[in-house]
């Protein structure tokens, strides 16, 4: 399938590429539509065991694209919604992806590709790459974007780094939980293939089911998230998935799905 501004190479660890280095890979609506439906696709796929996500040029994303945005802004309200759905739609296929999804992210990362951070399970940044919540300079604000971020950052980060738009470094954005590990650029591609092959290792049925469980386990009472652990742990430990991995534990071997 074809993408505008999107390169996807199908595999085991699927990559998809933010390609539109002419605009810092600004994202448009035809960017959110493509992403949303190549996640749409992945998430389909038993085959795939996780996806890496980069993009090419000096800049991983500058945000949105400026002139949509500006053009958006002139839509009657009920147009405005649907527009402005474009996003929390992308970010949602991206979180909801059933296998993990690892952003590797360098240069500049700005509003929109904070949101795009914060959707994936693992975050990793260059070293040297810079971020910014500059929605507020524009007139607007980081809205859509902090149904994924606040989780992350936390309200008191939020109020200082959305309240200013100033620019911060990776080290601060680890601290502050947006991402997991800054490493040299150069370095970058390498540890997110790394990370990706570790996951690999993985039971593939039971990486799935963990992905799934998080989110449904930190909206529950004590007592409803331990019945939904048990009833997990007894279908995966039970299923062949779970027999073989045991058995080539026990019989020091590996597993037949790393074969």
């Amino acid at each position: 399938m074809e993408y505008r501004h999107l390169k996807v190479r199908a595999g085991p660890v699927t990559m998809v590429t933010l390609s539109r280095p002419e605009t810092r890979n600004a994202m448009s609506d035809e960017t959110l539509r493509s992403l949303t439906m190549a996640f749409s696709a992945i998430a389909k796929d038993p085959a795939v065991r996780a996806v890496i996500v980069t993009g090419e040029g000096p800049d991983f994303c500058a945000g949105a694209d400026i002139h949509w945005m500006k053009e958006s802004g002139k839509l009657p309200p009920d147009e405005g919604k649907k527009d402005a759905r474009l996003l929390a739609d992308m970010l949602q296929a991206v979180d909801e992806c059933p296998v993990p999804v690892i952003v590797a992210a360098h240069g500049n990362v700005f509003g929109g590709g904070l949101g795009l951070v914060a959707a994936c399970d693992i975050a990793l940044l260059a070293d040297d790459a810079k971020m910014s919540f500059s929605e507020c300079r524009l007139g607007i604000m980081p809205a859509v974007i902090s149904c994924w971020v606040l989780p992350k950052i936390g309200a008191a980060n939020a109020r200082r780094y959305y309240l200013t738009g100033e620019v911060f470094g990776a080290k601060e954005a680890v601290q502050m939980g947006l991402a997991h590990e800054a490493v040299a650029a150069a370095e970058l591609s390498a540890k997110a293939d790394a990370i990706a092959a570790n996951i690999v290792k993985c039971g593939p049925n039971a990486v799935r089911a963990a992905k799934a469980l998080l989110p449904r386990l930190s909206v529950l009472g004590l007592n409803q998230r331990i019945g939904l652990a048990v009833e997990t742990l007894v279908r995966l430990r039970s299923s062949a998935e779970g027999q073989e991995g045991l058995a080539a534990f026990l019989e020091k071997r590996a597993p037949e799905w790393t074969r």
